[in-house]
């Protein structure tokens, strides 16, 4: 019934882009691409070599290395024992270049026959290649800030999507996860936010293509949206760079102004072997704890105190003798845990297949994958399968093609679980009364209180969601003169979003005749990217890099919805079948040009200057204002390689980068928010009409953000010890923001350019080889960040949040905390004292004042990583320090009996004021939104400082001498626990709770399921 009830994936495959199709045609056609040789000849031979790759630390072998002589086209790779032969035409002695992944290379000399060569692991990170926009960069000639991450460090943490797995891992991004469902969005922040109405989410960047990270949802979920990130699969991904100034950002202009994730996912090697490798988790997640609430003759006590308290004859009290009117005395009234019934133990489980391998011209990677997480809290669940294919091939000398291809199909039973109480499953078990009984008088089942009954809804409910996601990027690679390349490129990502809800009579959104909703949205977006680079090194000591470009990019929106109410029965779900139906239908359409230039000077390895420039022009804003252009300048100084530095070895890398730049943002604004806009959905006396829908603003252009970045890299002992430090501002002016109109005027509000925001902050990383021993090693990895945010014009506050508890103000941090200031509760009368910001005598809207912000003070993660012979441990803590939260569910739960049998009390209101002279925090009970009990008071806002072990990992490596015998490449048994301890001052289940995921409402905890405690056991195996 559920799949008959959507409007139809027929829709998907009419809309399926035709590239697709194509792509999928081209694969084999790209693989069949082989140079034909015209006539076989006999080769000459003068030499037979034959030779073992091992680790010169730990002498193991190393499969895979590529061995090839010096000045031919002659490579080889070694096979599962580190092995390699090979007969050639040259005579010895020769020079092999041997090269492996993570390994420096090394040019030996081969004399004769066989040969054992040594390689050394890299732990020099100079040389560390690094993607930047358009290319790549060895490390020691950045100049730019760029953090890079090993997703592998992170990929068993139980998160539906790989961002965030990263919390703690990237200095300056400020990642949380605000709720323990699976799937959903976490808040990420690089380097601050820069805007309060355009979206201040990074741009993400996979394999070349820029894919969506906007929630594509639209069935409300108590103000809780999915991430199309978890479309990705994280066991697909090699290498993930963040780019976070100006000079790593300005490429990518107008897409850059919040920072830039670049993912590449894995690809074969050429002239490597078939590799298989299987990876599996089984495991289970808990909540840590759950809130503490009052039994049920506790709660009635409380209630009976509030009646006295606000002037009840003590002779009625709620709670009294049945016999007298009551609902009985507190102490015959019994306790209901609907916490236990929801929330339980969650499954988790994941299995990840590939195959990688090459031959001289062809290098291939197909990976599969699927995942399933469970919820805490019944009956939510997500499920993940993918199918990844990159092919590359070499078609000759100057000429390389490829493409990549990611499918993925996701599935959500989706959870309402944030703000508002008809469907909600967590405020269903957590604000109804515990003294309530879930059942009536004639033992049927029935909702309490304004909520549903827990048990009906975890039996009946029905909030669905499947994504259809493909990825895809296909590429020409050519040489067109010596140092000259040409680069082009076609890439899309295509989402199909299907979502259903369906409430039967057995609940409240449905006890009208049933209530049901299907919603198809497709996103398409369709990119076309040609670059020219051209490198040119003069006497050994000059290098110039020179690069132009230009990008076509086309987004496009569109949803098709249907409603209907009352059905005969609950047999009946499909809309059709309702009484009464709705639908609608949205298309929404942008196109972005864009042009860039980079050039690029190294003069010795010493000086290192860059200067790009980026045009982009948008059919979002008016006529005249759609082109931005956006300059970077950078500069470094290796003070390294100067003689006074050069011979000295304690210090292997000292260097000073400077950079300046501006980049854009359309992002989050409306594809037409410049135009006038007229709706044909205005009926008048039974015909079609139309009416205005939105105020043109011509004048509306880019908002623009420029940063100034000085960064220092420092290295000691051949980069045992790695130092890094930046220190930035961002200044952010021409803020796109929604106006609000009088209603005279027959609009609700238009698009403009009139705010302005500043960011200004510090970064330090620190990485330590603390021990490095044949059998033992220990590395440490610090990161520590500040960011200080401020509004620094805005004409208006605004106001957001649940009772206006987020204020946007001049002057103030974004997503500041509007409140009424409690100063203490008064000993003698028990009642709540709050500042008097005005001094008129008397508590009113005009005394709520700004009491700090979601912003911390530092924030950051530290990882310790030890291995012993075939033993590895891995412990990973993140913290953040200073921020606030608003614990919106206390604000409920301590309204002493205020709200009677209407909210659940919790057991903290149990430390309440009771007679004179008793000192405590929480007033005596007198009324809801009166002065003790106050919508917005400060008493609820908590610090949000936490430390938290988000995980630790111990593995086993099997010994290869032992796997070996069974044709087994390599075998590791690990076992992982996430969120094994929190250290917080914070009295909610978590500190990251957030019950929104729109960006202006963070910081408010309420109706929200905190991040589980898992562990996890697993084993990776490769062939």
């Amino acid at each position: 019934m559920q799949k008959n009830r959507r409007i139809g994936h027929s829709i998907y495959a009419r809309s399926l882009p035709k590239i697709l199709v194509s792509f999928l045609f081209l694969s084999p056609l790209v693989s069949l691409a082989q140079d034909t040789p015209a006539q076989e000849t006999k080769p000459i031979v003068n030499s037979t070599l034959s030779g073992l790759v091992i680790d010169n630390r730990t002498k193991e072998t190393l499969p895979g290395a590529s061995v090839h002589i010096k000045g031919t086209t002659h490579d080889v790779p070694t096979d599962g024992q580190g092995k390699f032969s090979f007969v050639t035409g040259q005579k010895f002695p020769y020079t092999l270049i041997v090269s492996y992944i993570g390994y420096e290379k090394a040019e030996v000399i081969a004399t004769g026959s066989p040969i054992t060569i040594q390689l050394k692991e890299i732990t020099n990170q100079l040389n560390d290649v690094v993607v930047v926009g358009y290319g790549t960069q060895e490390r020691k000639d950045l100049i730019g800030s760029v953090t890079k991450v090993n997703p592998a460090d992170a990929k068993n943490i139980p998160a539906g999507s790989f961002d965030a797995q990263l919390q703690g891992k990237i200095t300056g991004v400020q990642i949380s996860s605000s709720t323990g469902v699976p799937g959903e969005t976490a808040n990420i922040r690089v380097r601050g936010a820069t805007s309060i109405n355009a979206d201040t989410d990074p741009l993400y960047v996979i394999d070349g293509v820029f894919i969506n990270n906007n929630s594509l949802q639209t069935i409300s979920t108590g103000g809780k949206s999915s991430s199309p990130i978890a479309d990705i699969n994280p066991t697909d991904i090699a290498s993930i760079e963040v780019l976070k100034d100006a000079s790593a950002t300005a490429l990518y202009g107008s897409r850059g102004a919040n920072g830039v994730l670049i993912i590449t996912t894995k690809r074969g090697s050429f002239n490597q072997k078939p590799k298989i490798s299987f990876n599996t988790t089984q495991g289970i997640a808990k909540a840590e704890k759950l809130w503490d609430l009052t039994t049920g003759p506790q709660h009635a006590e409380l209630v009976n105190e509030w009646y006295v308290n606000t002037g009840g004859n003590p002779a009625t009290k709620p709670f009294r003798p049945v016999s007298q009117g009551g609902r009985g005395l507190p102490e015959e009234q019994q306790t209901y845990d609907r916490l236990s019934e929801i929330f339980g133990i969650a499954g988790l489980q994941s299995y990840d297949l590939s195959l990688t391998g090459g031959s001289l011209n062809t290098r291939y990677y197909i990976g599969g994958g699927y995942n399933k997480q469970e919820s805490i809290l019944k009956p939510i669940d997500f499920s993940r399968g993918s199918f990844k294919v990159n092919l590359d091939q070499k078609i000759n000398n100057k000429v390389q093609l490829g493409i990549s291809n990611t499918f993925s199909r996701t599935l959500r039973n989706q959870a309402r679980a944030g703000d508002g109480p008809q469907g909600g499953l967590l405020q269903a078990a957590l604000h109804t009364p515990t003294y309530l009984s879930p059942v009536n008088d004639q033992g049927v089942l029935v909702g309490r209180a304004g909520f549903d009954n827990v048990t009906l809804l975890i039996n009946n409910y029905d909030v669905n969601s499947v994504s259809l996601r493909y990825i895809g990027n296909l590429y020409a690679d050519a040489e067109l003169l010596p140092g000259l390349k040409l680069h082009s490129s076609f890439g899309v990502d295509y989402n199909n979003y299907d979502e259903s809800e369906y409430w039967n009579t057995f609940l409240l959104l449905g006890a009208q005749g049933g209530l049901a909703t299907s919603v198809i949205g497709q996103f398409t977006t369709l990119l076309n990217e040609q670059t020219l680079s051209y490198k040119k090194i003069i006497n050994s000591k000059h290098t110039l890099n020179f690069l132009i470009g230009n990008t076509l990019q086309s987004d496009l929106l569109t949803r098709t919805s249907a409603e209907g109410r009352g059905f005969a029965n609950n047999s009946f779900t499909i809309i059709s079948s309702a009484a009464s139906t709705t639908s609608s239908q949205t298309w929404n359409k942008s196109t972005l040009a864009s042009f860039f230039g980079k050039v690029d000077y190294n003069f010795n390895s010493k000086y290192l200057l860059d200067f790009s420039l980026r045009a982009d022009g948008s059919s979002r804003f008016g006529a005249d204002k759609r082109w931005g252009y956006f300059p970077s300048v950078g500069v470094a100084w290796r003070i390294k390689e100067e003689g006074f530095l050069k011979n000295v070895n304690a210090i292997s890398e000292l260097k000073l980068r400077s950079s300046y730049g501006a980049v854009g943002n359309q992002s989050g604004i409306g594809y037409f928010a410049s135009l006038g806009l007229w709706s044909g959905s205005s009926p008048y006396q039974g015909s079609s009409g139309i009416s205005p829908q939105q105020l043109s603003n011509p004048d509306l252009k880019w908002e623009k953000t420029t940063q100034i970045n000085i960064g220092l890299d420092l290295g000691l002992f051949d980069d045992r010890v790695a130092f890094e430090f930046n220190i930035y501002r961002k200044y952010t002016t021409d803020g796109l923001l929604q106006l609000t109109l009088p209603a005279t005027t027959g609009f609700s509000n238009y698009w403009s350019n009139t705010a302005e925001i500043s960011n200004k902050g510090f970064e330090i990383s620190l990485n330590t080889q603390n021990i490095q021993k044949k059998n033992f090693s220990w590395k440490t990895n610090l990161n520590i960040s500040r960011n200080i945010n401020k509004i620094e014009k805005l004409q208006n506050p605004l106001k957001y949040g649940s009772r206006d508890l987020i204020l946007q103000k001049e002057g103030y941090p974004l997503y500041s905390f509007w409140l009424y200031k409690q100063l203490y509760v008064d000993p003698q009368t028990g009642n709540a004292v709050y500042e008097d910001v005005n001094k008129d005598g008397k508590i009113t809207v005009e005394d709520r004042q700004i009491d700090g912000s979601i912003w911390p003070k530092l924030f950051g993660g530290i990882t310790n990583s030890f291995t012993y012979k075939g033993l590895d441990l891995n412990l990973f803590a993140a913290f953040q320090y200073g921020n606030k939260i608003y614990n919106h569910n206390r604000f409920f739960g301590e309204g002493g009996g205020a709200r009677d049998a209407a909210r659940v009390i919790f057991a903290s209101d149990l430390n309440r004021w009771q007679k004179p002279g008793d000192i405590t925090d929480v007033p005596k009970a007198d009324g809801v939104n009166v002065n003790n009990y106050r919508d917005g008071g400060s008493r609820w806002l908590e610090d949000g400082s936490f430390l938290k072990i988000r995980s630790l990992t111990l593995g086993y490596t099997v010994p290869k001498l032992l796997t070996q015998r069974v044709k087994v490449q390599g075998l590791r048994l690990f076992v992982t626990g996430s969120n094994l301890l929190t250290f917080t001052k914070y009295t909610g289940l978590d500190p990251e709770s957030a019950a929104s995921s729109a960006q202006n409402e963070q910081g408010i905890d309420l109706g929200t399921p905190p991040q589980p405690r898992s562990i996890q056991f697993g084993v990776d195996l490769s062939l």
